[in-house]
């Protein structure tokens, strides 16, 4: 049985201090071995909490990485820093990413790479437009994406690190979610498309998070869902809504 996981995007939210007060408001109420939780902060503030979250239940995650090891890249960041700070997922291919910083297919294929190689986890997203949608391309502009982010890494890789984001556009960060059978049809489609890739075994393995406006109201019904191993949340994981949302039962 895929274990769940349940990962705070945080965005270009708090400065270090009110991002510290917040996560020690709640660190102590995430106690569970049921769910894999993960923070994924502002650069800025991996420094500190890689010491604040030692010995806990929550893992770190980056927002982003660059997939060169080091090297005249102004303002990037590799992810052997990512590995010193104890980093251990990083998001990768957000729609925000893609949209307005110009992030590309093979980028996010390369993105994922390096961090797989020094065993982190990418968690992947992927996603379609509202327009896309209304013309019937969604599965078409997923499967796109999934091929060309997968390309040429190994299934084991796949089967112990890979987790996936399903994150239509249209939902992300406006109060508008996809009904819990929409979310389950495409992380079906996104498993299916991986049995293709590799084999039942690595589909099988896979965790496919919903993300895009997920909230403490609807997780439960989201997260009942067969294909749904998780969620990638938003807004909510800057307020204590993301607690009830790790403690969806």
């Amino acid at each position: 049985m895929r274990k769940k996981i349940i990962a705070g995007n945080w965005k270009m939210n708090y400065t270090v201090s009110q991002g510290e007060d917040f996560l020690l408001s709640i660190i102590d109420t995430i106690n569970t071995d049921e769910v894999d939780v993960v923070i994924c902060p502002n650069f800025t503030m991996l420094d500190r909490f890689s010491d604040l979250l030692e010995g806990k239940k929550v893992k770190l995650g980056s927002q982003n990485v660059y997939y060169e090891p080091k090297g005249a890249f102004t303002g990037e960041t590799s992810p052997y820093m990512l590995q010193a700070l104890n980093v251990k997922y990083c998001i990768v291919g957000h729609s925000e990413r893609r949209t307005l910083f110009g992030e590309t297919d093979e980028m996010v294929n390369n993105k994922a790479k390096a961090l797989l190689e020094l065993d982190m986890s990418p968690i992947i997203c992927v996603g379609e437009t509202l327009e896309q949608r209304n013309s019937g391309e969604m599965f078409d502009v997923v499967e796109k994406q999934v091929k060309a982010a997968l390309k040429d890494i190994d299934k084991e890789m796949v089967k112990r690190n890979v987790v996936i984001a399903y994150e239509p556009i249209w939902a992300i960060g406006t109060g508008v979610t996809a009904t819990s059978d929409e979310a389950e049809d495409m992380c079906k489609f996104i498993r299916k498309t991986v049995l293709n890739l590799y084999d039942k075994e690595t589909a099988e393995c896979l965790r496919v998070q919903y993300g895009g406006s997920v909230n403490p109201k609807n997780a439960a019904e989201i997260l009942s869902k067969e294909d749904i191993d998780g969620a990638l949340v938003g807004g909510a994981s800057l307020k204590n809504d993301f607690v009830s949302i790790v403690n969806y039962e």
